[in-house]
């Protein structure tokens, strides 16, 4: 498997567990401290969305570093492979909040 598509799984599933991961614990931590799990897990999912997709890239600093000095020398797919990752992570990071919100009957339209 190449080496970009193994990255873009990796920081799919990274983000997916960070969101997915945080919310159950948070869930546990709730009915601990006598609190909603339910609530608690669906809020948990929501804010912890982006710090799971900064946390799959690697930082917060580094990629937008590397699409800065690559996209104004000229080389763009450097570029584009960031903007990947990140879209890559991001999903990873929305269906792992989605997932919480179908558990939680969050979702329901």
């Amino acid at each position: 498997m190449s080496t970009f598509i193994s990255k873009a799984l990796l920081d799919f599933f990274i983000a997916f567990g960070i969101v997915l991961g945080g919310s159950l614990l948070g869930g546990i931590g709730a009915v601990v401290s006598l609190q909603p799990p339910t609530q608690t897990m669906l809020d948990v999912s929501d804010r912890i969305k982006i710090w799971a997709l900064a946390a799959a890239i690697g930082g917060t600093i580094d990629p937008m570093r590397v699409i800065e000095s690559n996209f104004f020398d000229g080389n763009l797919s450097p570029v584009i492979k960031q903007i990947l990752y990140l879209l890559f992570a991001f999903i990873g990071a929305h269906l792992g909040s989605e997932l919480v919100k179908w558990v939680c009957g969050g979702g329901k339209g």
